[in-house]
């Protein structure tokens, strides 16, 4: 016999809905109520990030993994407030630096303990500077490094560092170099070993996936009020706002514009400009590439690419359009340098008529990181400018690792779409030390002997404020608008994305994050 319910399938279905309803509306209520909610203790922050870790790259510095490692599981020897450049104390309490800058004695703190227990001391901080000296440990301020011939480490807790030059960025080397324990600086290197004295200890990773971090109950600032911290590898834009948005993560340092825009205002999340950090987005150019060769070329495109259309439409105005990378309170911002490059297509077809008349040249590949809506929105903006001006170019999308691999190794084959910082630390550090800039060695196979001579001279000035350093600051800054091997795009602001039950998440100038002192709030069940 053929039996019919007829109104049972809808009413079940009418059912469910009503109840998936009913649940995320609870669920979201519970997530407001828990903002203003008293505070509870202990609790897991979990922090998304676009691509995974890779330890031995760790002094890069250069993805959100990176910058999670090193500011929660290392201190280092001095630090600075995101407000200024004052150094302030760190793993080093003290500190005196002779008149001609080449020699700096540190006075350590006591009693400080790495997280497998060995006490921190002066031998530490030879092993670590030493290390971070190696240029093939990708450490970005390597040079400045390597001016430390000699650490006399004779006091346990006193370190004294010999210099062949003072220079006037060694504190920004302190604030960014990690401080590890002598006995594992082969584990460090290998990728093996990773550890610290900081705020949290490296816990279980496991690869593509996620990274625990357990708080360190022991450490020497106060034991963390978080139970611990998660690192969370979610390789694709959408699916990390989505995966925010629904409350299955904490913090996001890499959501695009939009995303910062669509929540700001919404209760169940804070959105914060990290001031004092600044990154600012640009287009490499790979000198070597038959294309880029001439120095024309490289100005025509600065010329032709429309700054104004990336950041209304990839930032949604949030920042400032730039042609040189830095920000507005450093001593080397020049504000009528800074409009060098603005659109002008005429004069892009000019330049580029000079280099090759009627004939094409070869085509330009312009290289971003894959699972990034807003490196791959510029890449298409700068593609369509560079068409517009008679520049063939093709889209090449990668993976982050390899994007990496070819910015510390100079190996683009034509443009590409990155990010790049240090410009928000003293304005000699930039051009000796930041990948895409070093005057030394540059991912752009870039070599001039006035941007490196500029580039020493202003490292080496003993006032980095002085009227003689501003001058040795607008001539270097006319090498780089002339060379134009790094063409600055746009200076974004900088925000961070956090649940609104999360609170007192600082970072450091490097954009490092700081949840020494951070703590949920719950529920008032009271």
């Amino acid at each position: 016999m053929d039996f019919r319910f007829p109104r049972i399938i809808p009413l079940t279905a009418a059912v469910l809905s009503t109840a998936l309803v009913a649940s995320c509306a609870s669920a979201v209520g519970e997530r407001r109520s828990a903002s203003d909610g008293p505070p509870v203790d202990g609790g897991t922050v979990r922090i998304g990030a676009l691509s995974d870790l890779r330890p031995k790259t760790l002094y890069a510095g250069a993805t959100t993994a990176e910058q999670t490692v090193s500011g929660l599981v290392f201190d280092t020897l001095t630090d600075y407030s995101t407000e200024d450049l004052t150094p302030r104390p760190g793993l080093a309490e003290s500190w005196e630096v002779s008149g001609d800058g080449t020699t700096v004695t540190l006075h350590l703190r006591e009693g400080v303990t790495f997280h497998n227990g060995a006490s921190f001391t002066s031998t530490d901080v030879k092993a670590s500077l030493a290390n971070y000296a190696d240029p093939t440990h990708s450490g970005q301020l390597a040079r400045t490094a390597a001016l430390i011939t000699d650490v006399d480490t004779t006091d346990p807790y006193t370190a004294v560092l010999q210099l062949s030059t003072g220079v006037n960025n060694l504190f920004d080397l302190l604030d960014i170099v990690p401080v590890i324990d002598a006995d594992d600086v082969d584990g460090f290197n290998a990728g093996t070993t990773i550890n610290g004295t900081g705020a949290f200890r490296f816990g279980t990773w496991h690869p593509g996936a996620r990274l625990e971090l357990p708080a360190n109950e022991n450490y020497w600032r106060g034991a963390p009020l978080l139970d611990a911290a998660e690192l969370t590898v979610v390789p694709d834009e959408r699916t990390l706002y989505s995966q925010l948005r629904s409350g299955q993560l904490d913090i996001v340092a890499d959501a695009g514009a939009r995303d910062a825009e669509a929540l700001d205002g919404n209760d169940l999340f804070t959105v914060v400009d990290r001031t004092g950090v600044d990154a600012n987005e640009y287009l490499g150019l790979n000198t070597t590439h038959p294309a880029l060769a001439d120095r024309r070329v490289r100005q025509a495109i600065g010329f032709a690419v429309d700054r104004d259309r990336i950041l209304s439409e990839v930032y949604q105005g949030r920042g400032r359009t730039t042609s040189l990378p830095w920000p507005t309170y450093s001593p080397a911002y020049d504000a009528a340098a800074n409009e060098h490059y603005t659109l002008d297509a005429d004069r892009a077809r000019a330049l580029l008529a000079e280099v090759a008349g009627d004939e094409d040249l070869p085509e330009i590949p312009v290289s971003y990181t894959a699972g990034s809506t807003t490196d791959q929105n510029i890449a298409q903006i700068v593609a369509a400018n560079l068409e517009a001006v008679g520049l063939r170019s093709r889209l090449d999308p990668q993976e982050s690792a390899v994007m990496l691999d070819r910015l510390r190794g100079g190996a683009f084959e034509g443009a590409w779409v990155f990010g790049h910082s240090f410009a928000q630390y003293t304005p000699a550090t930039l051009p000796v030390s930041a990948f895409p800039f070093n005057s030394e060695k540059n991912a752009s196979n870039f070599q001039d002997a006035a941007y490196s001579a500029d580039a020493s001279a202003a490292w080496t000035a003993a006032d980095p404020d002085s009227a003689a350093a501003r001058d040795i600051y607008q001539q270097r800054n006319s090498d780089l608008l002339d060379g134009a091997f790094v063409l600055e795009l746009v200076a974004p602001d900088s925000p961070l994305i956090t649940t609104s039950s999360l609170h007192d998440v600082a970072w450091s100038k490097r954009s490092e994050f700081d949840l020494s002192r951070a703590y949920f709030t719950g529920q008032d069940n009271s």
